[in-house]
This record gives structure tokens, sequence and C-alpha cells, in this order.
């Protein structure tokens, strides 16, 4: 397993490397932390074959993802790539207002339930417990694909890191951001042979609470992701 310079930021962060540019501490959600497999920086595809092969899946086949593979896109999204803290999205002022939560229903390792990455550790931090999937399918308005994804990502955002800072279009910046972590999760999911979709249309405090966040953090995106279904 390549550990590279991704596990020695993290163990420098870990070790008490604070970030100059202001990088929240995420202290965890619960008493159970999940270590997560280190990242892998050097992949078999390239960005541009990624590019070019990148398309939203929505049909997804009965297959279990692999740890590996969920440690993988959780690092794309908001990993830690410095050891100061810098992440593998941009953020405005480095102030980075992205969580990531993963609704696991078939990750090998990973028992159902909701968790929240810990990007400074590389970690998992467990939210609730269970096979959760139809609970946010009907917060998604129903949708399948995120009743039949093996995982599903949601992005949320604390707008007030950013606009304490930068004012209302703190707020466009946040958008913004979410936009490059999502990118970076389609990217890493073709790398990976997998598929994924980005999803907007969700019940905004249908999905709140379905992830028992406060009115500070707001969901922005829900992304189903699992291995494509076979087509004929």
């Amino acid at each position: 397993m390549k550990i590279g310079f991704v596990a020695l930021s993290i163990a420098l962060l870990v070790a008490g490397c604070g970030s100059e540019q202001g990088a929240p501490v995420v202290e965890p959600a619960s008493d159970l932390s999940i270590e997560l497999p280190p990242a892998h920086v050097d992949g078999g595809v390239s960005v541009e074959r990624a590019l070019m092969q990148r398309r939203s899946v929505r049909e997804f086949s009965e297959g279990f993802l692999e740890m590996q593979a969920a440690a993988q896109l959780l690092w794309a999204a908001q990993g830690i790539t410095v050891y100061w803290g810098g992440r593998t999205a941009p953020s405005a002022g480095a102030l980075y207002p992205l969580a990531v939560y993963i609704i696991v229903s078939r990750v090998d390792g990973l028992d159902g339930g909701v968790y929240r990455y810990v990007p400074e550790a590389h970690r998992l931090s467990l939210v609730r417990h269970g096979d959760l999937s139809d609970e946010l399918a009907e917060a998604a308005l129903g949708q399948e694909s995120v009743r039949n994804a093996a995982a599903v990502l949601v992005l949320t955002a604390e707008y007030g890191r950013t606009t304490a800072k930068y004012g209302e279009r703190g707020i466009r910046y946040v958008h913004m951001e979410a936009g490059h972590a999502a990118q970076n999760v389609y990217l890493q999911a073709t790398a990976l042979e997998l598929g994924c979709v980005v999803v907007g249309a969700f019940d905004d405090e249908a999905v709140s609470r379905f992830l028992g966040v406060s009115s500070d953090e707001t969901p922005l995106y829900v992304i189903p992701v699992g291995l494509p279904a076979a087509t004929t």
C-alpha cells in the first residue's frame, strides 16, 4: 500500500502542526473513530483519461465497495495534502467550510450507518448506526440512485466560516468550493471504475435531520456512488 506524502502530512498534523491558514479542527461526532487506509497518490489513470471518461451514473449493481475505495473518495473530496492543513479542493482564504459525510450501505469492513469524515486524521467518526438508505432516499425525493448506491457522500457547508471574512460574497465562494470537491469525487470515482452522480434535488431540512447537523451546517450535495450496473 502506498503511503507517500499524504500519510506524512497526516502524521505531522496529528503530532500537533496547526494550520497557518485557519483550517478548522473538527471534533469527532462520537466516541467511535475508525481509521481509514492511507490514500494512494499515484494511480493508473491519468487526469486526462478521467476527464474523458467521466459520466453521471445513476444505476448501480448490488456489489460492495472496498474500504480503500471509500477512503480514496473521501480523501479526494477533502483530504489533507500538506502539513499545514491544505486540502484536495481549493478554499477561499483556506477557511474550509465544507464537511463530508458517508452513508454506508455496502462497504467492506464498515457497518451500515452515517459517518463523518475527519480530514485531519483521515478517519471516520460514527454519527448513526443502521441501514439508512431508504430514509436518505426519501429525503432525496425518492431518488432510486440514492436508495441503491453502495454508499452516498453528502457535502455540507458552514457558510459562516467564509462569510465572516468575505461577507455575502462568501456564499458564492462556498458554492464554488463545493463544486471543486464534487468534481474531485467524480474524477476519483472514474479512476476507480466506479459510478457516481451529483444530486441537488433533496429536502434540505430532511437531509439535515438525517445527518443530525445544527442549523449552522447546510447540505449542498448528495452523491450516490457504487459499482455501475451491467449494461447490455
